[in-house]
């Protein structure tokens, strides 16, 4: 069976080239370089960006940004106790750096709404991730009858409320039935206690 051009950029992305002097290794070295959260023209791993939902029309944009790496910095304790019980290394954020990727973005572009997200790379300090934003007031979305959902005002800010695809994950949300009875209607809801 014949395979599409989408199926082939995805096998390429499984496992992708990070050895020396590969294309993903440079764009790493210029990524590093340049400032975070830039608008850039083209999604890199197109098919992942179309089955998040990107069209190549007006009213979409793609942001590449980046999070820092590994857990959670802890300042030293300066109380009397065992030092493993310290409490410095081992500790891990609740949300993952995609989701957090996904809100420091939206506080750069404040009159767009984050769609959706996805990895493109990853080097010793940060993980880089390309974000889908959509421009609720734009005429061409408002007349497009997939995507108008997002120009009603129940979506404004619907990344801080985790309701994107990573934020549903997060939230324990893409589970149903046993061993997820504590997850709806959300974790606060259960006192923390579906995590």
């Amino acid at each position: 069976m014949a395979k599409s051009v989408y199926q082939y950029i995805r096998d390429q992305w499984k496992q992708p080239d990070t050895s020396y002097q590969s294309p993903q290794q440079q764009r790493m070295i210029q990524w590093r370089r340049e400032k975070n959260f830039l608008r850039v023209e083209h999604p890199l791993r197109l098919d992942r960006a179309r089955s998040l939902g990107y069209k190549a029309k007006q009213g979409y944009i793609v942001v590449r940004g980046r999070v820092r790496r590994g857990g959670l910095r802890k300042h030293k304790i300066k109380g009397g106790r065992k030092p493993s019980k310290s409490g410095i290394v081992k500790i891990t954020m609740a949300k993952s750096t995609q989701r957090i990727a996904e809100e420091r973005c939206s506080k750069h572009y404040p009159n767009l709404e984050v769609l959706n997200s996805y990895w493109v790379g990853a080097d010793g300090r940060f993980h880089y991730y390309e974000i889908i934003l959509v421009d609720p007031h734009h005429p061409v979305i408002k007349s497009d009858p997939k995507i108008n959902w997002i120009c009603e005002p129940k979506n404004k800010r619907r990344v801080l409320r985790g309701k994107t695809s990573a934020g549903r994950k997060g939230r324990g949300l893409r589970y149903k039935g046993k061993g997820a009875e504590k997850v709806r209607p959300s974790i606060r809801a259960n006192n923390g206690l579906g995590k």
